[in-house]
């Protein structure tokens, strides 16, 4: 079963509510835009293109937050956050509901959106080592992901499901009042300056000592590099909307095979979250970040390969758990290698890969699969995780033998 201890600590579980809360909010948004992006062009390499314009904001603030969240206290950085994603999403909504139809509005406000997400996420999870003790760290990783692969589950499933019925403006609105929610739940949350009480500006040599030190810590270089692997080459969401329309049979304006396919992931992971105490008897997390990694590449090509929707949504399933056994370790190998001081820098790269990753997986699916069909550009992506992740260990052996302690 899932190891709860991290629960018992009341500011962790008030960050862990929070991140509940917005789970579901969220994913209606993530369907939504490539949804309404794919309706007003007709085009997966629109969905694509989109994907890669709000990579930017997210690779300059995501960088930059994480830096200032290393010098200021990252329960008022959360709190300004929190409530920019809120009104990007109100204004989504907006736009929706006033039918504009302007692919780049909706762009637009997307980028917005991914300025304050960058500026947040490093500052939340950065906070995670200051709230629960080093040796429940891979346990609290394991929670915090549970949550979001749960509300990644429900949430494409209601948005498949009621988008027909309610109109895609209205998953835009839901997602807009879950996360003025979580607004309370940070607010309530302990005062985290820096360690040293010296509150300061965050500037470019902050950001370039973030670099200069993750270029000296090759464990964290090589988790990072593992990571954008796996979502690079191996996360084929772009290609959800057509694939589900032309290979599964859903009809024009969406429907079920749409939520099945983008469900499916976080079905898997959901599962393997539940299961997931033996993860804190694990001490080699390098090796077990690299089988995950692998496994993540098998269940793509698996994916790519399958004709029917219920086959693909299985191997989608089996990504999904090998993604949460990643996500698990990856996590813990950030938060206990990584020094306070430097770990909002750490953060802020880490959340840049983990997001802009699968935004630059989603331009090179959407471009591939338009030149060379869809099953083609999913199967080898996967394959392409493979051979690079067992490329990059054994160019970057010190993951394989990091093995974590809690001196470490």
């Amino acid at each position: 079963m899932i190891d709860t201890r991290p629960l018992k600590i009341v500011a962790y579980r008030r960050l862990w509510i929070s991140t509940i809360i917005t789970a579901v909010g969220s994913q209606l948004t993530a369907v939504a835009v490539p949804k309404q992006v794919y309706d007003l062009t007709g085009s997966s390499a629109w969905v694509g293109i989109a994907a890669g314009v709000a990579l930017v904001p997210l690779l300059v603030f995501g960088l930059w937050g994480g830096a200032i969240a290393d010098t200021v206290d990252r329960r008022k950085l959360l709190l300004v956050t929190n409530i920019g994603i809120a009104l990007s999403s109100v204004l989504l909504w907006a736009q929706a509901a006033m039918n504009v139809g302007s692919v780049w509005l909706v762009i637009g406000l997307l980028g917005l959106q991914q300025v304050f997400f960058a500026a947040n996420a490093p500052a939340r999870q950065a906070s995670i080592a200051r709230l629960v003790p080093a040796e429940l760290l891979p346990s609290a990783g394991a929670l915090g992901s549970t949550v979001m692969q749960f509300g990644a589950v429900l949430g494409p499933l209601l948005a498949g499901a009621f988008m027909p019925v309610v109109g895609l403006s209205t998953l835009y609105l839901v997602d807009a009042i879950a996360l003025t929610a979580t607004v309370y739940a940070v607010w309530k949350l302990p005062s985290m300056p820096p360690l040293d009480g010296v509150i300061r500006r965050a500037g470019l040599k902050d950001v370039l000592a973030g670099f200069t030190y993750l270029w000296a810590q090759k464990v964290l270089m090589a988790s990072m590099l593992l990571d954008i692997i796996a979502m690079v080459f191996g996360m084929p969401r772009a290609l959800f909307p057509e694939m589900a329309q032309h290979t599964f049979g859903d009809p024009a304006g969406g429907g079920f095979a749409l939520g099945v396919l983008f469900a499916a992931i976080p079905v898997g992971a959901v599962i393997c979250g539940l299961t997931s105490g033996w993860i804190s008897n694990v001490s080699r997390h390098g090796v077990a970040l690299t089988l995950a990694v692998v496994g993540w590449g098998l269940a793509i090509m698996g994916f790519g390969l399958a004709g029917s929707l219920w086959v693909a949504a299985g191997f989608l399933a089996l990504a999904g758990a090998a993604d949460m056994v990643s996500m698990a370790f990856r996590g813990a190998i950030l938060q206990s290698a990584a020094t306070d001081e430097m770990r909002g820098r750490m953060q802020g790269v880490f959340i840049v890969v983990v997001a802009g990753g699968p935004r630059i997986a989603d331009l090179l699916h959407g471009t591939g699969g338009a030149a060379f069909g869809t099953a083609a550009a999913v199967s080898v992506g996967g394959l392409l995780v493979v051979v690079a992740s067992v490329a990059m260990v054994a160019v970057l052996p010190a993951i394989w033998r990091y093995r974590f302690t809690s001196a470490s």
